[in-house]
């Protein structure tokens, strides 16, 4: 038998990014499993190897090309090399070019057309491409889903972007936005509950922008109605986007007791004059306002945001004024970055007049004052008791791993080793700056039998990286 036959109908997938492109790489394994091919743990052991790309920020990218590069040795074995996301949406056909061992390319809203491609694929095109199909809401049809999460159902809301921001690359890479409908939403959300899932989460690049095609649900609305769907706990969603942050939001959340005391707010930065040149569309007073309907709500509400340092034009003055607003805010984690040029974005044509060790030095003052923030505030929690459900077993200090409503990583002891996806109260006993440490004082409570099934099955659809 050739080579090729021994190897096409096994596949490896690497994803790279965000939530959303996790939950897309769960909609490919799933249509992979539909056609007849199996999931491999070491691409060694694939006939098709898979990436799903990232493009937000040029090392995401560049680590892509890096591990293409480092695998094409493999395509002398018969193997299948495909491109997906964001990276395949922007670069397109010169992928093939920079990487001519590649066969497929395909962007995020053709996931549908999947098992058409993977039929000219076997048929042995080495040029196939699914792109410039950004428009389309029938990517939201999830019927293939393979829920490879032990213990969180991922569901996508909106798709794309309006926004443009001078420095993202998303709306030419996901398209403009474009929302399902909230019975849609809540259909899922059923499903998911029925599989035995207790935890939601909401995806959208902004995905507080959603607009419900029927006009039947506000966000907070459909927020409100998956916190009520029978069997669920825990309701995420993220990321959200300042513009479109409503005071109807953090009302939902403290009327809700489901949904997660969790909100992040990427602010980008805290000087109005680097907003405006970013085209955020909004001012420093404008998001703090936002953070004070927050910390008025009667539940305390963690924050978290993501920033960028380095800007084009990002005075010293700017800067100062990123800082004092982690200040004011007291954020309980962040994201920082240094600033990247993306293709086809506004800013690429600024001067990137911030020499790079100026960026680097920045980034270092950034997050060192944010982690003298965060070890002053994970330090209230000392003596609390909170509600923690099971992602991880025990650890090489024997700790159970798991996460709180406000999304803390909580690593604790227990007498036994909790499955996934279960709850257990937890008294907390010591503080770091990421992350709380305590003991067990409760009986966990144990998954459905429906999430011990689809965790078996799990076990066998390894988690994506």
């Amino acid at each position: 038998m050739p080579v090729e036959e021994t190897y096409l109908k096994t596949f490896y997938i690497e994803t790279f990014g965000c939530q959303m492109n996790a939950h897309d790489s769960e909609k490919v394994v799933g249509t992979l499993l539909r056609e007849g091919y199996s999931q491999v743990v070491d691409e060694a052991d694939a006939g098709l190897i898979l990436y799903n790309t990232c493009s937000i920020r040029d090392k995401a990218e560049q680590k892509v090309f890096h591990r293409l590069n480092e695998y094409k040795r493999m395509q002398g074995e018969g193997k299948k090399f495909a491109v997906l996301g964001c990276v395949a949406q922007q670069e397109g056909n010169k992928i093939f070019e920079r990487a001519p061992y590649v066969s497929l390319v395909a962007g995020s809203a053709s996931y549908r057309n999947l098992p058409e491609m993977l039929a000219r694929l076997e048929a042995g095109e080495t040029r196939i491409t699914g792109l410039d199909d950004r428009q389309t809401d029938e990517t939201f049809d999830t019927e293939f889903t393979a829920r490879t999460n032990p213990h969180r159902g991922y569901i996508t809301i909106i798709e794309g972007c309006d926004k443009f921001c001078s420095y993202c690359v998303v709306p030419y890479t996901r398209g403009k936005e474009r929302s399902r409908t909230s019975a849609s939403v809540l259909a899922e959300a059923q499903r998911i509950a029925q599989m035995g899932f207790t935890e939601i989460q909401l995806l959208g690049q902004n995905v507080n922008s959603y607009l419900d095609p029927s006009s039947k649900r506000s966000f907070a609305e459909l927020l409100a109605a998956v916190g009520e769907v029978n069997g669920i706990k825990r309701v995420r969603f993220t990321t959200s986007h300042p513009r479109d942050f409503t005071k109807d939001i953090v009302d939902a959340i403290d009327a809700v007791p489901t949904l997660c005391d969790h909100v992040h707010l990427p602010v980008q930065s805290g000087s109005t004059d680097v907003l405006r040149a970013m085209q955020r569309d909004y001012t420093r007073d404008w998001y703090l306002e936002r953070i004070a309907w927050t910390k008025a709500a009667r539940r305390d509400i963690s924050l978290t945001s993501d920033i960028i340092v380095g800007f084009p034009g990002e005075t010293d003055r700017d800067f100062e004024d990123t800082i004092t607003l982690l200040e004011t805010v007291g954020y309980d984690a962040i994201y920082g970055f240094k600033y990247s040029p993306r293709p086809n974005t506004p800013a690429i044509h600024m001067h990137d007049s911030i020499p790079e060790d100026v960026k680097v030095a920045r980034l270092a003052i950034l997050n060192a004052r944010q982690r003298e923030i965060q070890r002053e505030n994970y330090g209230r929690h000392l003596d609390q008791t909170v509600e923690v459900m099971v992602e991880h077993g025990a650890n090489s200090r024997g700790q159970i791993t798991g996460r709180s409503t406000q999304n803390k990583t909580v690593n604790f002891m227990c007498d036994s080793t909790p499955p996934p996806g279960s709850y257990i109260d937890v008294r907390i006993t010591q503080v770091f700056p990421s992350s709380l440490v305590g003991e067990a004082i409760s009986v966990p409570t144990v998954p459905s039998p429906a999430l011990a099934a689809q965790q078996a099955l799990n076990a066998r659809v390894p988690v994506v990286h």
